[in-house]
């Protein structure tokens, strides 16, 4: 066990680590405001149980609590527009009444539909009108984690303590939850979880170097070698967690919203990085034929293990019908002279993202159509 003065400087080199990250957050104009205040609290508040830890006083373990607060609000805001628009689906007018009624035998009532600013109460009228309102719309699945969250909420209230891994479970069912109705927040939620793990990583690598010092085995090497952390400055968005996915891995619906990193967003820089395979080429030849002359097969089946290249190779597609001249789109060339076309006609590109649309909410793409999903 890990003696008080030797807890207390751990607490104390761990609050320097929060204060590091929220001082260089401070500099950036686009950095979240709720990333800066988490690092800064964390700072203060480890700082605080390292004083009250050297004078042999136990405190209060609080620890995630913080970053709950968050999830609970970013869930509220999230949830609040899918319910609202369920409900007067189903209770036209009067869905303001029925949600006071359910919440009648509750201390959530607030007599007309502000009282769902509360995510406790978004939850319970989820709870309460599943079968009416939500069940075509969403899976047992859903339930659950609509429960699970109303237990999280009860905890926190309660000032319960939790754990890292108790605040991961809680993040990741509210971001499932969020992602199942397709509320923008589901990414607020999924960068806090990676927060998360950062802030687990730095604990477990704390304890190994706790236990490496306590063997005081060093060889004459490792002895004269600084941390690499003393020696290397974390570029911001790695040190809080705030790193973006596409930044690592090919996002299809982030480009289509023309986000992302160049290499993937913009057509030209996307084929001079990628090279084109014989099955990538056979593919992108098929398409071409099919939209020229008549060739080329009406539906492509991707198949391949993970990380076999369905997404790039949709990206593909994506960027060779973006309506650049096929000449500025490197290797293409090939391609139109496999196809035995010389122009790329003008086409419209239609992507659809099971989870990234809306459950029940018809989406109008144009103003001959409409687009509605359903879950069985």
């Amino acid at each position: 066990m890990t003696s008080p003065p030797d807890h207390a400087r751990a607490l104390l080199a761990r609050a320097r680590d929060d204060f590091y990250v929220a001082r260089h957050l401070r500099g950036e104009a686009d950095a979240p405001l709720w990333v800066l205040g988490f690092h800064a609290q964390q700072a203060v508040e480890k700082a605080l149980k390292s004083v009250r830890s050297s004078c042999g006083i136990e405190y209060p373990r609080t620890y995630n609590l913080a970053m709950l607060v968050e999830m609970l609000r970013r869930a509220r805001t999230g949830l609040v527009p899918f319910i609202e628009r369920e409900l007067k689906a189903k209770y036209g007018n009067g869905w303001a009444f029925e949600v006071k009624d359910v919440l009648s035998d509750t201390r959530l009532a607030a007599g007309n539909g502000e009282a769902l600013q509360d995510v406790a109460a978004s939850l319970v009228v989820m709870d309460r009108r599943w079968t009416e309102a939500f069940r075509q719309i969403l899976g047992k699945s859903e339930r659950s984690l609509v429960n699970e969250l109303l237990g999280v909420r009860n905890a926190w209230a309660h000032q319960e303590p939790f754990s890292s891994d108790d605040a991961y479970r809680a993040l990741d069912s509210a971001g499932r939850l969020l992602s199942a109705v397709s509320a923008p927040q589901a990414d607020d939620v999924e960068r806090m979880k990676m927060g998360l793990l950062r802030v687990r990583f730095d604990e477990q690598a704390l304890s190994e170097k706790r236990k490496s010092a306590s063997i005081g085995v060093e060889s004459g090497v490792a002895g004269n070698l600084k941390p690499w952390r003393d020696m290397v400055m974390q570029h911001a968005d790695v040190a809080s967690g705030r790193y973006q996915q596409a930044e690592f891995a090919a996002d299809l619906w982030q480009v289509h919203l023309g986000e992302g990193t160049p290499e993937y967003r913009d057509p030209v820089e996307f084929f001079r990085r990628t090279y084109l395979t014989e099955s990538l080429k056979g593919m992108l030849v098929g398409a071409v034929q099919r939209l020229t002359t008549g060739g080329g097969d009406p539906v492509v089946q991707l198949q391949t293990n993970f990380g076999g290249g369905k997404t790039h190779s949709m990206l593909a597609l994506y960027h060779l019908f973006s309506g650049i001249a096929p000449p500025e789109l490197a290797g293409i060339d090939e391609v139109m002279s496999g196809a035995g076309a010389s122009r790329i006609p003008a086409d419209r590109r239609v992507v659809l993202v099971g989870n990234k649309i809306s459950p029940g909410n018809p989406a109008t793409c144009c103003a001959s159509c409409s687009t509605t999903t359903a879950r069985a």
